[in-house]
C-alpha cells in the first residue's frame, strides 16, 4: 500500500517521535509513505472567515499533489489533518471557494476535493486492519493499562471529519487493544485539553488538563496516548495536580512491532 504523506511542520521539529514511530512502524506493515515534496504549513489552524482563501492554499496543493498521484492522502498531525480534511471539504461543497482557490493555483484541472484524506489512525483499521496488526505484532504490551486522549481536531466537526463516533469513539481503545494493551475509558477522553487557550489563559488550560488526567489516574490508566502534537505539549506542560506519562501512539505501536 503507497500513501500521498503530509508530515506537518511540528513532526519535523517538537513531535519527530510521532513521526519516526511512524514511518518505522509503516515499514513492518508494509505500508508506503510517500513524502510530499515541497509541502507547505497547513496554518495550523482552520480559517473559519467564508472569505478566507490564502490560508487554505496550501493544504489545496498537499491535496493535488495526492491527486496526481491517484494517491490517498495520509496525515498524522491531529490538527494537520482537521485543517486539510476540513479545507477539502470546501472544496467539495463550495462553489465560491473552489473557484477562487483554483483562479489562484491553475492546476492542470480544476481541483475539486477528489483525494481521500485519511489519518494514520483510519490507516491502521480501515487499510491495513487492527487484526493484521495482531498478527505483526512480535512484543504484545500485556497487562499495561493505556487510556486513549483523542481531543477535540479528530472528532469535530463529525459530519465532515467522519473520523469515529464523537460521543463515544472507539478507534483508538481497539488499537490498544490490537497491541496487546489494556484500554482504559476515560470520562474526559473526547474533551478539549485547552491546548489553542494556555497562551492567554493559563488557568483554564491547567483546570482541563488536571481533570483529563485526575480522570485517567482514577481509572487505573498508568499512560495516556494521543495523535496530537499540541495536546501532548499541554497535557505535559500544564498539569499542576498530578503527573502521567503521555506518549504518541506511534511509539507504541513501534514497541509492539518491535521497532522501537
Amino acid at each position: 500500500m503507497i500513501f500521498s504523506y503530509y508530515p506537518g511542520c511540528t513532526l519535523k521539529t517538537k513531535a519527530k517521535d510521532l513521526d519516526m514511530y511512524a514511518r518505522k512502524s509503516a515499514e513492518v506493515l508494509g505500508v508506503t509513505m510517500e513524502e510530499i515534496p515541497d509541502w507547505q504549513c497547513c496554518g495550523a489552524v482552520y480559517p473559519m472567515a467564508c472569505d478566507e482563501i490564502a490560508t487554505k492554499l496550501s493544504a489545496v496543493r498537499a491535496l493535488e499533489s495526492a491527486r496526481k498521484k491517484d494517491q490517498v492522502l495520509l496525515t498524522l498531525c491531529s490538527a494537520c489533518h482537521h485543517v486539510i480534511k476540513r479545507v477539502n471539504h470546501d472544496m467539495q461543497e463550495n462553489a465560491d471557494i473552489q473557484m477562487k482557490v483554483n483562479n489562484y493555483l491553475q492546476p492542470d484541472e480544476p481541483y475539486t476535493g477528489e483525494t481521500q484524506v485519511i489519518h494514520y489512525l483510519e490507516m491502521l483499521r480501515d487499510k491495513v486492519g487492527f487484526e493484521k496488526i495482531k498478527e505483526k505484532v512480535v512484543n504484545p504490551l500485556k497487562g499495561r493499562k493505556i487510556a486513549a486522549y483523542y481531543g477535540c481536531l479528530l472528532l469535530r466537526p463529525s459530519g465532515v471529519m467522519q473520523f469515529d463516533n464523537p460521543e463515544n469513539p472507539t478507534i483508538i481503545e481497539d488499537f490498544i487493544c490490537s497491541i496487546g494493551a489494556t484500554p482504559v475509558e476515560t470520562a474526559y477522553r473526547n474533551e478539549c485539553c485547552g491546548g489553542y487557550v494556555s497562551m492567554e489563559n493559563k488557568k483554564l488550560a491547567e483546570k482541563k488538563v488536571d481533570a483529563i488526567i485526575s480522570s485517567a489516574i482514577d481509572k487505573g490508566a498508568e499512560i495516556i496516548i494521543t495523535a496530537c502534537p499540541l495536546c501532548m505539549y499541554n497535557l505535559d506542560a500544564n498539569s499542576t495536580e498530578h503527573k502521567l506519562p503521555v506518549v504518541y501512539f506511534t511509539e507504541l505501536l513501534a514497541e509492539a512491532l518491535g521497532v522501537k
